[in-house]
């Protein structure tokens, strides 16, 4: 952030007076500019055929990860719920016609300021087609998941988490919610 979005003057870095953290404040007209994480909301749609549940996964036709895989998800918007987030998400690029339930996994990125929630879902209908951010989309079994071309780690953990709950599940286990980290790696030298 360069300038105030109030009166447009140069803003500078500092803390500000009772706070702990290095915040944009404009020496002009003294408002503090807090940013804040970004949340990043979407589904886990599953479709039970046969016995074999299947996760309907989105390949990216935009960057970052442009031609990855990935759950539908997104920006959550002003003026919406997390769950109005993960159907808008699910419905934009997947197509795709959801019964949303609990909460899932809660994935902190803090180096890149976000927070990623997925619910989990069951598909209503297999009418689903690609957005315009989805250059396809897919059903995939556990097996089929194209693992080595998922486009971010936080959907991985989240599917990985989803799987071993399944099973649990299916011996008469519980779906739980799943909270973690992801940290940007060190780079060497």
């Amino acid at each position: 952030m360069r300038f105030c979005s109030e009166c447009a003057t140069p803003v500078v870095l500092q803390i500000p007076v009772d706070d702990t953290r290095e915040r944009f404040v404009c020496p002009s007209c003294s408002t503090i500019h807090y940013q804040n994480p970004k949340m990043v909301v979407g589904s886990i749609p599953a479709w039970e055929e046969n016995g074999v549940t299947k996760i309907l996964l989105c390949k990216r036709a935009i960057e970052p990860r442009l031609g990855y895989w990935t759950l539908p998800a997104g920006f959550m918007e002003n003026n919406e719920t997390t769950s109005q987030a993960a159907q808008r998400e699910t419905a934009e690029e997947a197509g795709a016609n959801i019964k949303l339930h609990d909460l899932f996994s809660i994935l902190n990125v803090p180096h890149v300021h976000q927070v990623h929630l997925f619910y989990r879902a069951t598909l209503l209908d297999l009418n689903y087609a690609a957005g315009v951010e989805s250059l396809e989309v897919a059903l995939f079994s556990e097996e089929q998941i194209p693992w080595d071309d998922i486009a971010f780690p936080t959907i991985s953990h989240t599917l990985k988490f989803f799987f071993n709950d399944l099973a649990r599940v299916k011996e008469g286990g519980q779906f739980r919610v799943h909270e973690y980290d992801i940290f940007k790696p060190m780079r060497d030298g």
